[in-house]
């Protein structure tokens, strides 16, 4: 983040740069949610600026010249810079504790960015088996056909993460918690596994978000957001982001200059909103999670239910050093087989029938043929997506009112 001197007491400068640099470090996560990275324009708005242009236009000929070789600052084309895009690129910043972020058009594009910039034929990466579906197909179906080569072991298998390391082993890549099973991962024992091997570690934050989890403090170099889910909030647009030190992030910036994967103002400037009660809304997904995961681990009709906030998940301690509370996701095995699976969630009335997570309104899917339908039989039964599994993502409406479309749900069984 750009460390700009600022004293909160001087009016002028109030005008121009909110909260940034020291200051900014002296405030709670909640404070930096609603308040950081902004700068007001001539206008004095107290919102944040919405800057729906494509391009700027220069004092002269010399001043375009410096700011397209970076000479001197200012935005020149809104692929790559754009105040209410950067605005959005400080707040997450502040909020991991990064140096600096770098916006993509979506969660997939900030992975593939990653890879992108960061790797070459020949390099080796090693990535948990239980990410995201369509990182496995981005991984196995596209960089391995340029060189880049792939190996996925457990994520919580310390010695099987050791084992896989290789001397052209490039970078670590993983999801804690998982989805949708809500895995573990010990991300500091695995920050020091990359550090003895001169290793990247990036880790997906997005079930937990910065409001519960802060992997750069427990050792990894890039966190990687789909701003689409909880950072958003309200399922309104795409939007992915990476942030961590400047020397990660900065080889990131300059292929999403080239390459174009950039994030939408307009979607920046929804993400602002989401940002500011992102803490708020974490703590509320996190508290009605718990209290269905509790009541599901009750149900005769239940197999087996997948929550890191209960205190028999294998992961629940390591859960408790990470985070501060266990997020709004669970997954359970209903008793049966797909066709029970399928009956329970199309009797669901008020839980939305979406892949989506992270959204204010309660979501039910079917993993096997949904988020992780491309994935072969065999990588499904190894990241232990069954057929009897079902994904909620707990939203904002009232408890009870869950509970009983659950219930309806298990009267179709």
């Amino acid at each position: 983040m750009t460390d700009s001197p600022f004293d909160p007491t001087d009016g002028a400068k109030n005008c121009a740069l909110v909260v940034e640099g020291e200051f900014a470090q002296s405030l709670q996560r909640e404070t930096l949610g609603v308040r950081a990275g902004q700068r007001r324009t001539a206008e004095d708005e107290h919102s944040e600026a919405l800057f729906l242009t494509s391009s700027y236009v220069f004092k002269d000929c010399a001043d375009a010249a410096s700011r397209f070789s970076g000479g001197s600052s200012g935005s020149v084309y809104s692929r790559y810079t754009n105040p209410t895009v950067r605005n959005f690129e400080l707040r997450l910043a502040a909020l991991e504790g990064a140096d600096d972020c770098i916006a993509t058009s979506s969660g997939m594009a900030a992975t593939m960015s990653i890879c992108l910039a960061h790797l070459k034929a020949g390099d080796h990466i090693v990535c948990s088996r239980d990410v995201f579906g369509s990182t496995v197909v981005l991984l196995d179906n596209f960089f391995v056909k340029f060189g880049v080569k792939v190996t996925y072991v457990g994520l919580t298998d310390l010695a099987g993460w050791a084992a896989a390391v290789t001397p052209e082993t490039r970078l670590f890549f993983l999801e804690t918690p998982s989805n949708p099973l809500n895995e573990i991962a010990n991300i500091g024992a695995l920050a020091e596994l990359t550090r003895k091997h001169s290793i990247m570690l990036a880790v997906d934050n997005c079930l937990c978000t910065p409001a519960l989890q802060q992997p750069l403090a427990l050792g990894a170099d890039m966190v990687v957001h789909s701003a689409t889910k909880y950072l958003d909030g309200q399922g309104r647009c795409l939007g992915g982001a990476v942030v961590g030190r400047a020397e990660f992030v900065d080889p990131i910036r300059s292929l999403v200059r080239a390459g174009g994967p950039s994030m939408s103002p307009f979607n920046a400037w929804v993400f602002l909103k989401g940002l500011e009660t992102l803490s708020l809304r974490m703590n509320a997904h996190s508290a009605s999670a718990l209290h269905i995961a509790r009541w599901l681990g009750e149900q005769a009709w239940v197999e087996k239910v997948f929550y890191a906030g209960l205190e028999n998940h294998p992961g629940h301690a390591i859960a408790k050093q990470q985070q501060s509370a266990f997020g709004g996701v669970l997954s359970f095995r209903v008793r049966g087989d797909k066709a029970t699976a399928w009956r329970f969630i199309d009797a669901t009335r008020l839980m939305s029938l979406t892949a989506n997570l992270g959204d204010a309104k309660s979501t039910i899917v079917h993993p096997a043929t949904t988020t992780h339908g491309r994935l072969s039989d065999a990588a499904k039964v190894s990241a232990g997506i069954t057929d009897n599994l079902v994904r909620l993502s707990i939203g904002l409406e009232a408890r009870s009112d869950l509970i009983t479309d659950l219930e309806r749900g298990a009267a179709a069984l």
